[in-house]
């Protein structure tokens, strides 16, 4: 009776199918239940220095015949595999380890009544076999062939917890071993043994490893290389599909554990995945999704980029139709990955080879024009935090550049055209030039606005960057906050009083002003402030009419102090007695409860119509106040504002909100402004005009971070602590002053025998943003002199 189409197709593939011309699909020769492991692996070893690899197939088919330089299936697995004999004997020389140790049976050591099976491992110098006994004679019941891809865990502590056993986990290509026992110092010296067993093996080299070196030898003779290409269809585009990666990845997974929800499984078998998704770009009428979810697990698990580089040099090499869409897709998610990801070294000039090759063969076609922008791109490309947004994908599909949108306060947005490469730096220069800003002795720099916070951009941060996280936020927050944005803005006051009051510098100045109104860091009192936003109304409205538009009041008054006026909500007394509190919260989940909530809801509705009045009432005096500006102009009513916040000594300096801690162990902290000006640092108490301390950069010896939420102030015999989440910020700016005053003292000796060593500040130039990237934690970081 014939065999169902099915089951024939099973029954081949157990008799064995080539891949990569090696045998793979034998027959596992079982022993005990367990699958005795044969390497016979797809990867090649390099043999010296012989002629041209040919390699038949990258999909399942029949062997082809190869050049002077093809394996033999059999000759390797002879090469990887080490005839052994029915049994061990107690003075095998080439034994390095051996031992009991204990194998996980198929119930799992995890379930404690079931306990491990006890076997006889022997190591030896190719591989590591175990045996019923160590009784001579014994029958081998397995074999792990070591090569340079194997791989071994440490013992674990929490499956110690878990079981009661150290484990040792040895990788191979087709099994894993997994060891236990009941010695750490044992685990240990096994753990110790294979890994220097793995050091010691030779490199494995891939077949298309093999081919790059063959290509980059002869890439001057034409002919040559068109026999590489035809008598190797690894080199070329298939449709079927993938069974092992192009290039040599470590069995087992020591990645497992990438950043971010993803969950991923081994290297070699998410290559394997990655090549299907790009099999699926061809037929994609939306194929961005698919790359950006390519380009984002590149990013989680960089070991994969140079296997997708050579994979998709595969996919674009003699594809059925040159220039169709499936491989124009391939050739778009190359110029997506060019921007983002730099491969190493040799195959990056497998990729230029590949580059080359194309442009010459399909001049002046649109995959012509992919490599010339991939070329390009690849001379800039430094490594990126994120992976290019929806909106990047279809630029660089196009072949385009991105506009970005800067917002600057008091003048109108700017739209600055930006590629995957482009620094916050580049676009401040630019801004600096365009807005006029080149002869100010202030700073300026790109701000990250939210809802939340708001932070100044590094200078060789990558605006790309910036604009894929602004992408991720818009879709995790709710659709009524609003989107997230870029600012240009002062970043540090060198020079206030000199400012032109016809300048877009001055109305810059202004707005920064109102913005420090409005957050509470310009203490002075209620009726200065009814006047700072009647001014405000001034500036925005001229003078008063009823038709004039009315911003809201938070847009012009400081919320916080509406909220001061409130009566502060009435605290219940803890209940001392263990019984009453039973009671009450007996009581609090019934008919009590629903009472309890509902005072609840109509004392808040009471805080908020007494809320509602008190902004009523500073509306009405901000507009009487507002009257009396009849006549004066915006200019005028601008530099009235700012004349008068600058009657406050803080004025030009950035506050942080900080916790200063006395010492370590102590009391609890006490909240202060931290002031970082242009010529001192100050410490406030939140709302008081007058510091309780400043500290000129002649006192100050040294600054740094304890850690990440600790910065540390040497003033002269004393350290001050502060916590803090702007640590970063903080150190930045007081290194941008620095820079910019050019101010620093050498250290003396004892210093120099104490503090590590700390490179100087190069002079920052006018009208940039600060340093890029976080701030090396590295205390002291310096000392300066005013």
């Amino acid at each position: 009776m014939p065999f169902p189409g099915g089951l024939w197709w099973l029954l081949c593939c157990r008799q064995g199918f080539t891949l990569l011309r090696r045998d793979y699909g034998e027959a596992d020769r079982e022993a005990d239940g367990e699958a005795e492991e044969e390497e016979a692996s797809f990867e090649l070893r390099a043999q010296g220095d012989q002629g041209s690899l040919e390699v038949s197939l990258s999909q399942p088919t029949r062997s082809s015949s190869g050049s002077e330089r093809s394996l033999l299936v059999a000759e390797e697995m002879r090469s990887l595999i080490v005839e052994k004999g029915p049994g061990p004997v107690e003075d095998d020389p080439d034994a390095l380890v051996k031992g009991w140790l204990q194998r996980e049976v198929r119930g799992g050591v995890k379930t404690p009544w079931i306990r491990p099976r006890k076997y006889w491992f022997v190591l030896t110098p190719d591989s590591l076999d175990y045996y019923s006994s160590n009784e001579k004679g014994a029958r081998r019941l397995g074999s792990l062939v070591l090569t340079s891809l194997c791989s071994v865990l440490w013992p674990d502590k929490q499956t110690y917890k878990e079981t009661g056993y150290w484990s040792v986990t040895v990788f191979g290509r087709k099994h894993c071993y997994r060891l236990y026992t009941e010695h750490l110092n044992e685990a240990v010296h096994w753990v110790c043994a294979v890994q220097k067993v793995i050091d010691s093996k030779a490199p494995v080299q891939t077949p298309t490893q093999l081919l790059m070196r063959d290509i980059e030898e002869h890439c001057g003779s034409p002919e040559v290389l068109e026999q590489i290409y035809r008598c190797n269809p690894i080199l070329r585009y298939t449709s079927s599909p993938l069974y092992a990666p192009l290039l040599p990845f470590t069995y087992g997974s020591l990645d497992q554990s990438a950043p971010g929800p993803c969950s991923y499984t081994t290297l070699r078998d998410e290559a394997v995945k990655l090549f299907n998704s790009l099999q699926q770009l061809e037929l994609e009428r939306d194929p961005v999704p698919l790359m950006q979810g390519v380009l984002q697990t590149c990013l989680d698990l960089p070991p994969l980029v140079d296997e997708i580089y050579c994979q998709l040099v595969k996919q674009t090499t003699e594809p059925p139709a040159p220039g169709g869409q499936g491989d124009l897709h391939y050739w778009q998610l190359l110029t997506c990955m060019s921007c983002t990801f730099l491969p190493s070294l040799p195959i990056l000039r497998f990729l230029r080879f590949h580059l080359d090759r194309t442009e010459s063969r399909f001049p002046a076609s649109e995959m012509a024009k992919y490599a010339c922008f991939i070329r390009e791109a690849l001379g800039k490309t430094k490594g990126r935090e994120c992976v290019p947004s929806l909106e990047e994908i279809l630029v660089l599909m196009r072949r385009q550049e991105m506009i970005c949108t800067v917002h600057c306060p008091g003048a109108p947005a700017c739209s600055v055209a930006i590629s995957s490469h482009t620094t916050a730096e580049e676009v401040a220069r630019e801004l600096v030039s365009r807005l006029g800003l080149s002869q100010s002795p202030n700073l300026f720099a790109l701000y990250e606005q939210s809802q939340r916070r708001e932070q100044p951009v590094g200078s060789a941060t990558l605006l790309a960057d910036i604009l894929t996280r602004f992408e991720n936020l818009a879709r995790e927050e709710r659709e009524q906050d609003p989107p997230c944005r870029l600012c240009f803005k002062h970043y540090g006051f060198l020079d206030t009083d000199n400012v032109p009051r016809d300048s877009l510098e001055f109305a810059l100045l202004f707005e920064q002003a109102h913005e420090m109104v409005l957050r509470g860091y310009v203490p002075t009192s209620e009726e200065t402030l009814q006047t700072l936003a009647a001014l405000r109304l001034q500036s925005l409205n001229s003078d008063f009419s009823t038709h004039a538009p009315f911003p809201r009041l938070e847009e012009l008054f400081p919320p916080h102090v509406l909220h001061a006026r409130l009566p502060p909500p009435r605290r219940q007394p803890p209940t001392k007695c263990r019984g009453a509190r039973l009671r009450a919260g007996l009581l609090a989940g019934g008919l009590w409860g629903q009472a309890l909530a509902k005072q609840r809801a109509e004392r808040d509705q009471r805080l908020r119509g007494r809320l509602r009045e008190e902004g009523a009432s500073t509306m009405a005096a901000i507009v009487e106040k507002w009257k009396l500006l009849q006549g004066m102009g915006r200019p005028e009513a601008m530099a009235a504002y700012v004349a008068l916040v600058r009657e406050w000594p803080g004025f030009g300096s950035t506050l942080f909100d900080v916790d200063l801690r006395t010492s370590p162990v102590g009391a609890g902290p006490q909240r202060l402004w931290l002031g970082i000006g242009a010529k001192a640092v100050s410490l406030y108490k939140p709302g008081e005009p007058e510091p309780l301390d400043s500290f000129c950069y002649g006192r100050i010896s040294s600054f740094g971070a304890s850690d990440s939420s600790t910065f540390r102030l040497s003033v002269e015999d004393r350290d001050l602590l502060f916590e803090t989440s702007q640590v970063d910020e903080i150190a930045q700016l007081l290194n941008t002053y620095l820079a910019s005053t050019g101010a620093r003292r050498p250290l003396r000796p004892q210093e120099l025998a104490t503090s590590p060593p700390a490179s100087a500040p190069t002079a920052l130039p006018q009208g940039l943003c600060p340093t890029a990237g976080p701030w090396q934690h590295q205390p002291p970081v310096g000392s300066f002199h005013s």
